[in-house]
């Protein structure tokens, strides 16, 4: 009631929210300086293009960008982390399985067979070849050095994967127009090692048709195959030392030749221990490594002194070698020791190995040690024997082919050349495997079974026009080699210039089937000719039975059987499973017959067909051997200590020009058994000698057919029950 008749007062707005202070003036002024943003608040309603503001194409896109990217990453992470996980399941899984490292260090299939001479020295190996268990700290450095240079630089720093070496070889392979994964690989020494054991998988014959299959499904270079190589690899370096891992490397790794293992791979190139190899042989073995059979020394030295020349230079890179020892390594490079440079041991080894038993050879399962007969430096006489008449007195350009066998008397076979290429493995042997007609080189035969019959040196046969009516064939007729005939002439005579009627007439004289069986049982062990054909060599046999059969005269009348094996033992035994296989055998002629047999093979080298296969310092003996055409020339001869077979022709049968056995073959018999005698005593034949002049027995000139048939068999019965009786064994 107390405003009654008042004016009310009139309704502000700064009343109502209280009252307001004036502004100062500075404040009044920076309100007035942010007035501006009210047009760009303006702009940017009205759809304006501004680059500042967050409503634009290249915002939106900014913000799609970090969207992606904080998407990315939350993905990465995430399955980063799952598969670390994963990973570290699986390398723990591969770590529990892995075994003792000593169980890991030879992982080779039993079953190779190491060869000694006769003096015990190893000269050939057939199989896989393990040397024995070496570790890294026993090799020698420079051999460790080496390997690391080559293979692994970074070995000893990372966890068995190198990244950076993986990088780079896609780098590499990329550049070099290949597939990221093909060709150079970046695996680390412990990825090899991990390649090398096949993952842990071990050879199952009952899954594998092959062992080879195996092995080439263990290298295959998959993407998946690399992933599980890595997964073992790391579980490698988690469960054994860096040192364990490269001793099973170093003892695994296959060195070319057959050899696996630093150790087996020393011993076969140099003939020393892997703990001994200088510089310049452990550059040439571990340059090996990238293509050992390519580069084995055995197949081409030059190409691996090559490779060992670019060893030494990384070795110098790297600091493993000096600059002084790096040049003196490339001034004296490695080379093979005398057992390498045999190839193996050629034809002699693969004989070796196909005679002796199958179980301990071809097909053995243990590692085994044969001692042998041969002579490495009859070896290399006979070999250099070959090579010299080819070189001097055999056209430019011929293929011809020969062989030479060097046995002693009792079969033992000192030296063997199947062919002109020497230094092979598993060719075709000449010596042991091709059966060729033998000429006149059959002769010897037929006078021996005379000679046991009571017939001389000197007795006569007539050597005139002679035919035979041959069933089936018809009318034969027998020619001299001169086309000539000669009249009466004694046996000597008739063999020492190897006269074909008197050689027939003989052999019918005594009986083709005794004669047969005279030859048989000096060891020509073929089917023989049925007709009288077979006094002039129409039957076939090979260089190593005829050589043999040469050494039953030598030895006074007693079979041989060639052999080469003297002991067989499994490696780590002292005693030996078997002796050997061969020698003397049962009497075929009597000594006294063989050694008039001698001295008529005498006259055939000092007066007759073989003249040019004398020695200059002791007595030689022997007979040439011709076959029709000239398609085999042979001559097969003996001193007093040894016995050498050489033949000569071509593989294909194809005619030899100018070549007889008493040219060629007897030029390669001189230069070997020259060779093969040096710094042997001298000793005379164990013959006898015979006087030249005739005596009054003389072989039938002719007889009626029934007449001879009937000498014959009085003669075979004559011969069987009284001269031959019982075998006596050998002598």
């Amino acid at each position: 009631m107390g405003n009654q008749g008042r004016k009310t007062p009139r309704l502000v707005a700064d009343r109502r929210y209280g009252k307001t202070a004036k502004a100062p003036a500075k404040s009044r002024a920076k309100t007035a300086a942010r007035k501006p943003a009210t047009p760009t608040r303006t702009r940017r309603k009205g759809g304006g293009g501004g680059s500042g503001g967050g409503r634009g194409p290249v915002a939106w896109i900014r913000r799609l960008f970090r969207w992606v990217l904080r998407l990315f990453w939350v993905v990465t992470w995430r399955v980063t982390a799952v598969v670390l996980l994963v990973t570290a399941l699986a390398v723990a899984y591969v770590y529990a399985g892995l075994p003792d490292v000593r169980a890991l260090l030879d992982g080779r299939a039993r079953g190779s067979v190491t060869m000694l001479d006769r003096e015990g020295d190893v000269f050939a190996w057939r199989g896989d070849q393990f040397g024995g268990v070496v570790t890294a700290d026993t090799v020698s450095p420079d051999l460790r050095n080496a390997v690391l240079a080559t293979e692994d630089k970074r070995f000893y720093r990372h966890f068995g994967l190198s990244p950076r070496g993986i990088a780079s070889a896609i780098r590499i392979n990329l550049s070099e127009g290949r597939g990221p994964l093909s060709g150079h690989g970046g695996s680390t020494i412990t990825q090899q090692t991990a390649k090398l054991l096949c993952l842990g998988v071990e050879y199952d014959e009952s899954e594998w048709e092959s062992e080879a299959d195996y092995v080439q499904d263990c290298r295959r270079g998959s993407l998946s195959r690399k992933a599980k190589e890595a997964i073992y690899a790391m579980a490698m370096e988690a469960k054994y030392s860096k040192n364990e891992i490269l001793s099973i490397y170093l003892n695994r790794a296959y060195f070319g030749g057959g050899a696996f293992g630093v150790e087996a791979a020393a011993q076969r190139y140099f003939g020393v221990s892997a703990r001994e190899v200088n510089a310049s042989q452990a550059a040439m073995l571990a340059g090996l490594l990238t293509a050992p059979t390519r580069l084995a020394p055995t197949t081409n030295l030059e190409r691996s002194q090559a490779r060992a020349a670019t060893v030494l230079r990384l070795m110098n890179e790297q600091g493993y070698l000096t600059d002084a020892e790096a040049q003196a390594a490339q001034n004296d490079p490695a080379t093979l020791s005398e057992a390498a440079e045999a190839q193996a041991g050629g034809y002699f080894a693969d004989w070796v190995m196909d005679s002796g038993p199958e179980l301990f050879t071809r097909d053995t399962t243990e590692d085994v040690i044969i001692q042998t007969t041969l002579d490495q430096r009859m070896q290399r006489a006979a070999e250099e024997a070959l090579d010299w008449v080819f070189e001097n007195k055999v056209s430019d350009g011929s293929e011809a082919q020969a062989a030479i066998v060097v046995m002693s008397a009792d079969g033992a076979v000192r030296a063997m050349v199947g062919g002109r290429k020497s230094r092979v493995t598993g060719a075709f042997n000449r010596a042991t495997m091709a059966k060729r007609q033998t000429g006149s080189a059959f002769k010897p035969f037929v006078y021996a079974t005379a000679l046991e019959l009571g017939y001389e040196p000197t007795s006569i046969v007539v050597d005139e026009p002679y035919c035979r009516n041959i069933p089936g064939s018809g009318q034969w007729c027998p020619e001299n080699y001169d086309k000539k005939f000669h009249g009466r002439v004694p046996l000597i005579r008739a063999l020492a210039q190897s006269y074909n009627i008197p050689a027939v007439k003989v052999a019918e004289s005594v009986g083709l089937d005794l004669v047969r069986r005279v030859a048989s049982d000096f060891g020509i062990d073929n089917e023989l000719a049925e007709g009288p054909a077979l006094a002039l060599g129409a039957s076939e046999s090979t260089l190593l039975e005829m050589t043999g059969a040469y050494a039953g005269i030598l030895n006074g009348g007693s079979s041989v059987t060639p052999y080469g094996l003297v002991e067989l033992k499994l490696l780590g035994e002292d005693d030996p499973l078997m002796r050997k296989s061969g020698g003397i055998g049962e009497r075929v002629i009597q000594q006294e017959a063989a050694q008039k047999l001698m001295g008529m093979m005498y006259e055939v080298v000092q007066s007759g067909t073989g003249a040019r296969a004398k020695l200059p310092d002791r007595q030689a003996a022997g007979k040439t051997g011709t076959t029709q055409a000239a398609r085999d020339a042979w001559f097969l001869g003996f001193t007093a200590d040894y016995v050498t077979g050489v033949w000569m022709g071509y593989d294909d049968n194809t005619p030899l020009k100018g070549v007889t056995g008493g040219g060629l073959p007897a030029d390669i018999w001189r230069e070997t058994m020259v060779r093969v005698n040096e710094g042997v005593p001298v000793k005379d034949l164990p013959m006898i000698r015979v006087e030249p002049q005739p005596q009054v027995q003389q072989l039938p000139r002719s007889q009626p057919r029934q007449n001879q048939d009937r000498d014959r068999d009085a003669t075979i019965n004559r011969m069987l029950n009284e001269l031959l009786g019982p075998a006596t064994g050998g002598q």
